[in-house]
């Protein structure tokens, strides 16, 4: 197929708080190198991208505060690549945003919108499931997202159940999201087969999501849509300035994917992980005979076992005696707690900023 009407949105103004404390609030998670690969999560993603569409057919949407950052890091981008939002909606407004925005430049688009912090193991397979995802939104008035085979009972992911009887080639039907559930309820849909991960991924024609918003959330695309003059040209920063405090704060998930009836699910493997907690990066990390999983050079353990330690490469760091812990260091701030625990990292930032302010974040 063509690539020329194929256009990336990648989604790179988040936190990362679940990755305190080396994401901060002015260097999250998707400007670090979080495995010690030699890349960023960002320059992963760019180059994950380059040969699906033209290159400069990449656009990043980012807070305005990490537009230095992402010229930094990629500095062959042009500016125009560079969308920068004045502040955190969510992923709806970004989404109408960036529709309108390429609308205006091509009607006739095909888009991926996607995380800037996901690994994928097997680009190649990616790459043929981006291809076969963009072919069936250019000839369907579907809205697609990606699923990936649940392996494990999983509470941090959502989850998309999928109907095997409705299908067009091996996409399908779906029927219900569900957002992070309980242990419980994530073992019942494991068992059942009809559940899968929601990777984050969506793929869509522009004209059927402009549409998907003019139907579900009319009032967020009338804000973008009285913008079509200044897209794409000097003014059009100062116009989203103004725009963006009648943005609703909300997640595309929830304004339209679970509410549309046209949206559909292409199952994918290709070695995914959304990279989103220090849990995720343990299970992608290489280990010794233990099961620890250690980063820095001049990191120790002494009988312990299934950590994950990350320190700084000049600094000397000794642990022993623990068994499924995570140990983080960083100059400023050391974090020692339970594997099991980590999914309460976000409640303890905000506990550290009723109490410390925002210093240490």
């Amino acid at each position: 197929m063509s690539i020329q009407n194929n256009y990336v949105a990648i989604m790179a103004g988040g936190i990362g708080s679940r990755f305190w404390p080396i994401s901060r609030t002015q260097h999250p998670k998707q400007f670090l190198d979080i495995l010690g690969t030699g890349k960023t999560l960002l320059q992963w993603t760019y180059s994950r991208f380059k040969d699906i569409c033209p290159p400069e057919n990449i656009y990043f949407i980012t807070n305005h505060s990490y537009v230095s950052l992402i010229k930094t890091q990629l500095p062959g981008l042009s500016d125009a690549q560079i969308i920068s939002e004045p502040s955190r909606k969510n992923t709806a407004a970004c989404a109408a945003y960036f529709a309108h925005k390429i609308h205006a430049l091509n009607p006739e688009a095909n888009i991926i919108m996607s995380p800037a912090d996901h690994l994928i193991l097997d680009e190649r397979a990616f790459e043929r499931s981006m291809f076969e995802g963009l072919d069936f939104v250019k000839n369907n008035n579907s809205l697609l997202t990606l699923g990936i085979k649940p392996t494990r009972p999983d509470t941090g992911y959502g989850y998309i159940q999928f109907d095997q009887k409705k299908h067009i080639d091996e996409v399908f039907k779906v029927k219900t999201f569900t957002e992070k559930p309980n242990l419980e309820i994530a073992r019942a849909f494991l068992k059942s087969g009809d559940f899968l991960w929601n990777a984050g991924i969506f793929l869509w024609n522009v004209n059927t999501i402009i549409n998907a918003f003019q139907k579900y959330l009319p009032e967020l695309n009338d804000v973008f849509a009285e913008l079509k003059d200044a897209y794409n040209t000097p003014h059009e920063y100062a116009e989203i300035e103004k725009a963006y405090p009648q943005c609703i704060n909300t997640s595309i998930d929830y304004a339209v994917m679970e509410k549309a009836d046209n949206v559909f699910v292409a199952p994918a493997q290709f070695g995914w992980s959304d990279l989103g907690t220090w849990e995720s990066a343990y299970e992608n990390s290489e280990k010794d005979y233990l099961g620890n999983a250690v980063h820095g050079k001049n990191v120790i353990v002494i009988d312990a076992a299934e950590c994950m330690v990350k320190a700084p490469e000049n600094k000397l760091v000794l642990v022993q005696g623990l068994e499924k812990f995570i140990v983080i260091d960083t100059p400023d701030v050391l974090l020692i707690c339970e594997r099991s625990k980590e999914q309460h990292i976000k409640e303890y930032v905000a506990e550290i900023k009723r109490n410390k302010g925002e210093k240490f974040l």
